[in-house]
Parts: structure tokens; sequence; C-alpha cells
């Protein structure tokens, strides 16, 4: 963890944080909620020690990155241009581009809107949707977390009530098991937690501490934006490329045990020739028992799995 070098990268006026490890082609790393740029810790240090560059930079609006001056106006589209941004400062043309939770869709947006910028995507845990697309809302949970925390306010207000080790605690614990988290009616989401519960064996005391310092300088007011608030807006500048495929290869790693799966339709969706037919060039590989939090959680296995994809396709 020490060979990790940090730094501030100004794009569009924002600085950016970023994490930087390694020599060779270079891998952009993009994290999820409530995961941070440390969220890729285990796979930084695989990559640079295989010959990578690895990137992992922390999205406007979280952990050490500047906070945009109107976060109620986000989109998705900023975040890719962000990148796009990013890359251009840092002098890099072309990469691979890692995604994890909502960080998997700015990858595969990044390649509808800049595709001679991409190798390969590797996903893990969300499948390619289309931006704009209809989930099948009618038929979830009416207390189901996501429904919760697209309403204006409630989010904010249900994780305002502890302090921020509290609710990195809490969503970690709740989002390792392999159910949907479902708010009974009268309660919010934080309501969940069982703290007879610990956290899990995969992640430490010391981890905890880490992404709490960077939610403390952060705090959740964009992250409760992107991706659950944008998520119910238009979908901005993606609207011009949303009937795109994505042409380029990709890798899609799915826990067994990830909750996610529960979503109404989501398991039939990644196994259904309409996935296919939007990426192509697509490979899904399922890790038995693995959660929302894979990476963290089969470190090895998925350095493993990710370093034969780079390695394929460089």
């Amino acid at each position: 963890m020490d060979k990790i070098q940090h730094k501030q990268v100004d794009v569009g006026g924002l600085n950016l944080h970023v994490a930087e490890i390694g020599s060779g082609p270079t891998v952009l790393l993009l994290h999820g909620f409530p995961e941070i740029w440390y969220s890729w810790r285990h796979q930084m240090i695989a990559l640079a020690e295989a010959g990578f560059h690895a990137i992992a930079p922390d999205f406007r609006g979280y952990g050490l990155s500047d906070q945009p001056s109107e976060p109620e106006k986000a989109v998705y589209y900023d975040l890719v241009e962000d990148m796009a941004g990013l890359l251009d400062a840092l002098g890099i043309e072309k990469v691979f581009v890692v995604g994890k939770d909502f960080g998997a869709a700015v990858a595969y947006y990044f390649d509808l809107c800049h595709p001679d910028r991409v190798k390969g995507i590797v996903t893990l845990g969300i499948p390619y949707m289309k931006p704009g697309g209809k989930g099948n809302w009618d038929s979830a949970p009416k207390g189901l977390y996501f429904l919760h925390w697209q309403e204006p306010g409630r989010g904010l207000a249900d994780l305002g009530r502890f302090d921020v080790k509290t609710v990195v605690r809490n969503i970690y614990t709740l989002f390792s098991s392999s159910e949907l988290p479902v708010a009974e009616d009268g309660k919010e989401v934080m309501d969940l937690y069982n703290p007879s519960i610990p956290l899990p064996p995969w992640f430490s005391e010391d981890d905890l501490q880490m992404y709490s310092s960077l939610y403390e300088k952060s705090g959740f007011v964009f992250p409760i934006q992107v991706p659950y608030l944008c998520s119910k807006r238009d979908i901005g500048g993606l609207a011009n490329f949303k009937d795109r495929t994505i042409q380029a290869p990709c890798l899609l790693i799915l826990g067994t045990k990830d909750y996610f799966l529960k979503f109404p339709g989501v398991e039939y969706y990644v196994n259904s020739e309409m996935l296919k037919s939007c990426v192509p060039n697509l490979e899904i590989k399922f890790f038995p028992e693995g959660s929302h939090f894979v990476q963290e959680q089969f470190p090895e296995e998925v350095n493993k799995l990710l370093l034969g994809f780079l390695n394929q396709h460089q």
C-alpha cells in the first residue's frame, strides 16, 4: 500500500484525487458506492506487479476529490467526461476500464462515448444496461433501498442520522448479504442494520477506518446524487449514444450470492440474448459464494481473472 502514489489532477476546474501505481498499459479502476479508490487496493498492487499502470480516481464529490458546485444537477455523463478529461490530463490515449457497482455503468458509458479509447472492459456486480432504460420497478418491493434513496432528501436524511463510520459499517454489512435490503413500512434502510452482525471477515477495522476518513472529507451529498437520484432524471449527453452496442471485449464478474441478482429481472437479463445483443463480445464468470464486494472478498481469485483478461487483450 505504501507504494501507491496519490495526486490531485485538475479536470475541468475540479481537482480529482487519483491513486496510482505501476507502469505499462493503463488500467482505469472505477469505484462504486459506498466504495472509493481504496476498494481497488488489492487489484492495484497485483496489476503493478504484473506490468500494468493502475489508476484509481475518486469520482467528483467522493473522497478526496472536489465537490461540484451543483451536485443536484449531476448525471452519469459528468463522470464519463471527467474520466476522458482525466486521461487527457495524464497524457493517456487508451485504457482498459474496470468498474464496480455503479462504476460499471460509467465504464460501459465511457465506451459508448469514447470507443476509440477503450481496449477492454471488466465489470463487477453490474451488467451493461442501456442509459435511460426502464427497470422492472413495478415488481420491486416498495421498501427496496434503491427506491427509498431515489426519493429526494430521503437517502441523505436516512444516512444523516448516524456518524460516517456507522454508515459505512452498516452499508458494508447489509450489502454483503445475499438478500435484498428491503425496509419495513415506516422504517428506513439504515434501520435494517443488526449490530450483532460483525463486519465481513475480509473487511477489517482498519479498512473501515480508511473508508470512514475518506467519507468524512466528502460526506454523502454527492454519493446519494450519483447513482441514486440522478437515475430518475434525464440521461444528459448519453442520449446521443444509447443505441450503440458495446464493441470492446468485456468480462463480467458476478458473485452468486450478490444481492443484486435478486433485483427484479436481473438474473434473467444476465443470461439473456438481450444482454448479448448489446455486448456481443461478453464473457461472464460467476464466483460461488461471492458477494456484492467480490473483489475485496476474493482478491486473489478476482486478480487472476482480471489479469488473464488483460493479458489476452492488450
